[in-house]
């Protein structure tokens, strides 16, 4: 249809408060959108175990979602989903480094199949169908993410900590709840949705993407690389404003539906605007 946007949203902080909690107004607007015939998904650092029942609650009828920041791409086959792209990559020297740096801190790995093996218990993580084992065993396959949980440690130790370690073979991302989020090397929300765009043929200048967190720049330079627009939320830190294009309002204000109601409605679309 002449006129359609490719819109991918996170999940947390930009269509969830922090209570998971729709933010103002985003249910409308995402079914304004869809009903116009707009393509609108979810691009999060969430697992798909995570993700799903806000595909379904906002009645989203795209064929492909982003989880993992990037890592796994989920494509919708008849009423199911199935895994369509998985990035992985050997744990076993990250695991290392930060082992020698945070001896106490407690860590999970996300499999190719999407199990996740845990040393301890993970706070604010769905760990439903995983595995609680060794250290040691979190290395044994390959896997499409690490993540690092040390409640002693704030952000910025986490900045120091990547620095000192040299973790450049490997992408990382640093939650707002301080949690370091590591995904195989060149990979993020960006990568994955360049994926996606290239196999729908949708129109790289037709893009929305918007987002609140650190693992959100990645997604806003694709955006911006092809000439779309990235939305950063108004509570997002400083350098995540700086990577997006333009401000909106916090998510607790319905930052989110005031952008998305900048696109165009279905009758304007309908006549090719």
């Amino acid at each position: 249809m002449t006129g359609t946007w490719f819109v991918a949203l996170d999940v947390d902080g930009t269509i969830l408060l922090q209570d998971e909690s729709l933010s103002p107004g985003v249910p409308e607007a995402v079914a304004r959108l869809r009903d116009a015939g707009h393509t609108v998904t979810i691009a999060t650092g969430r697992s798909w175990m995570a993700t799903r029942r806000w595909v379904e609650e906002l009645g989203l009828d795209a064929e492909y979602v982003v989880c993992s920041n990037g890592a796994v791409t989920m494509r919708r086959v008849g009423e199911d989903w199935e895994r369509w792209n998985v990035e992985t990559f050997d744990p076993r020297p990250v695991l290392s480094l930060l082992q020698e740096r945070l001896p106490d801190a407690r860590y999970m790995v996300e499999l190719a199949s999407g199990q996740r093996l845990f040393t301890e218990q993970l706070d604010d993580w769905t760990l439903d169908g995983g595995r609680r084992v060794t250290f040691e065993e979190l290395g044994v396959e390959p896997v499409s993410r690490v993540v690092v949980v040390s409640p002693d440690h704030d952000e910025e130790d986490f900045h120091r900590l990547v620095s000192d370690a040299g973790l450049n073979e490997v992408s990382y991302a640093i939650g707002w709840t301080a949690w370091l989020d590591i995904a195989p090397q060149g990979v993020d929300k960006g990568t994955a949705l360049e994926r996606v765009r290239c196999e729908l043929g949708l129109d790289g200048e037709r893009i929305l993407v918007a987002g609140d967190g650190r693992n959100d720049i990645g997604m806003f330079g694709w955006a911006r690389t092809l000439g779309g627009r990235a939305v950063a939320m108004g509570q997002a830190p400083a350098e995540v404003q700086d990577a997006g294009s333009e401000l909106t309002d916090d998510v607790v204000d319905g930052g989110l539906a005031r952008a998305l109601n900048t696109l165009p409605a279905p009758a304007q679309v309908s006549a090719g605007e």
